[in-house]
C-alpha cells in the first residue's frame, strides 16, 4: 500500500494515549471587517481549498460505541445541549448558504447521530434547494449509525439526501452489540441498508472503525459480506478524537495491514479519487467485484489537501477534526448582520486556517491538550 505522496507505507512513530481538559473551548472571536467576498473558491493560508461542509445537528446519540461515546463518560447524567442553543434550520440553511457561495460544494449532514434531529427532513430539503454558483446541485450526503433508517430511508431520499453512509464495526453480533453497548442488533443495521436500497439510495458507503484486539478479526467477515454488492466498505483506523475514548497506539491497526489481508484473499488495487481532498482513498477488487476504501488519518495523514469545514451543533466553525477552538457564528446569524458580514467573517477564519494536526501528531503543544469531541463535531 502507497503513502498519498506516493511513498511506501511504513508504520511507526504513533503516540500513546492523548488526553484533553476540556470538551468545547471557548470560540473565538470574528473579524467582520476582513476576508473575502462570496465570489468564488475560497483557499487557507497552506492553499487547500474549501470543498466539502460538515453540519453536526445534534450531540446526542442513541448508541455509546466505545471508540466515540463511551458510557463511563456519556452516562445518565451528561449533561447535553439544551435545545435553545443549537441552530435552528433557518440558521444552518443561511449558514449553508454562505459556505456553498465561497464555494463548498459538498455538504453532509452529521452528530452525533442526525436522525435524532425532530423533522430533520425539513432541513433536508432547505438544503437541497441550494446550487454552486456554476448552477450545480450540492452534494447532500447524510451519516448514521443506521439504527433508525429503517423508519426515515424513503422521507430521507424524497427530501433530497443524496447520498447516505453508515456505521457498523463488525458482522459478529455479540461483538457489535458490545461495541454499540445499547444491545443493538447487527440485523438492524444491515435491515437499514436494505431499506435505503428500497428508498432509491443505489449504494451506501459503510464504515468499519478498527480496533487491534477489538473487532480486527472482523475484517475479513465484512469484506466477504460487501463484496459483489453496491455498497462501499471502508475501514477506518482507530482515531485520537477527543478525550473519552481512551486511544493508544497500540490498538491502531494500519490500513496497509488491513488492505494487505483482504489481498491475500481478494486482489484489489488502488484507483483515483473522485476529487482532490477525498478522505478515503479508493481501491477496487481485481475482479470487478466491487470497492473498499481506507481512511488513515494516523498513519498516513491526509492534510495535505484536507478541504473539509465543520460547523458544531451551537453553530461554531471548525476547521479540523482535531481542533482544540472554534469560531462562534450563532451570535453572528443572531445579531443584525446581514449575508456580506457573514460571509466575510467565514472568509476570514478560513484564509487563516493552518491546521495539519495528523502530520503533527505525537509534537507536544498546547492544542493537543484540548480537542473537542468526534460526538459533538462528527467524524
Amino acid at each position: 500500500m502507497k503513502r498519498r505522496d506516493g511513498a511506501d507505507f511504513i508504520p511507526g512513530g504513533i503516540p500513546g494515549v492523548i488526553r484533553i481538559i476540556e470538551r468545547r473551548p471557548e470560540p473565538r472571536s470574528i473579524d467582520l471587517t476582513a476576508g473575502k467576498a462570496p465570489d468564488g473558491v475560497l483557499q487557507d493560508s497552506l492553499g487547500r481549498r474549501l470543498h466539502d461542509l460538515r453540519i453536526s445537528v445534534t450531540d446526542r446519540c442513541n448508541f455509546r460505541c466505545t471508540y466515540c461515546m463511551p458510557k463511563d463518560v456519556f452516562d445518565r447524567d451528561h449533561a447535553y445541549l439544551p435545545h435553545a442553543d443549537l441552530l435552528t434550520f433557518e440558521e444552518i440553511a443561511r449558514l449553508a448558504r454562505a459556505f456553498v457561495a465561497h464555494g463548498v460544494e459538498k455538504i453532509r449532514l452529521t452528530g452525533g447521530e442526525p436522525l435524532l434531529r425532530k423533522d430533520l427532513e425539513r432541513l433536508i430539503a432547505m438544503l437541497a434547494e441550494l446550487r454552486t454558483p456554476g448552477g450545480g446541485p450540492i452534494d447532500l450526503t447524510l451519516t448514521t449509525n443506521g439504527s433508525l433508517l429503517r423508519k426515515k430511508a424513503v422521507a430521507l431520499k424524497a427530501a433530497g439526501v443524496t447520498r447516505i453512509t453508515t456505521s457498523l464495526d463488525a458482522l459478529d453480533d455479540t461483538r457489535f452489540r458490545a461495541m454499540n453497548d445499547v444491545d443493538f442488533p447487527v440485523a438492524a443495521v444491515l435491515d437499514g441498508i436494505d431499506a435505503a436500497v428500497e428508498a432509491g439510495f443505489g449504494s451506501v458507503k459503510v464504515n468499519m472503525v478498527v480496533k487491534r484486539g477489538v473487532n480486527d478479526d472482523q475484517i475479513e467477515p465484512m469484506a466477504r459480506h460487501f463484496r459483489a454488492t453496491p455498497h462501499v466498505l471502508r475501514f477506518i483506523e482507530f482515531m485520537d478524537v477527543g478525550a473519552s475514548n481512551h486511544w493508544t497506539s497500540q490498538e491502531v491497526v494500519a490500513s496497509a495491514d488491513v488492505a494487505r489481508r483482504i489481498d491475500r484473499l481478494f486482489p484489489i488495487e488502488p484507483i483515483d479519487a473522485h476529487y482532490v481532498g477525498e478522505v478515503a482513498e479508493r481501491w477496487r477488487y481485481r475482479d470487478g467485484q466491487g470497492e473498499i476504501g481506507f481512511i488513515s488519518s494516523v498513519t498516513q495523514p491526509f492534510c495535505g489537501d484536507c478541504s473539509r469545514a465543520r460547523i458544531s451543533p451551537e453553530g461554531r466553525f471548525y476547521t479540523c477534526l482535531f481542533a482544540s477552538g472554534g469560531t462562534d457564528l450563532r451570535d453572528l446569524l443572531r445579531s443584525d448582520a446581514d449575508d456580506s458580514a457573514l460571509a466575510r467573517a467565514l472568509g476570514s477564519v478560513w484564509q487563516a486556517r493552518a491546521d495539519r494536526y495528523s502530520e503533527r501528531r505525537g509534537i507536544t503543544n498546547g492544542d493537543a491538550q484540548r480537542k473537542i469531541e468526534m460526538s459533538y463535531i462528527g467524524g
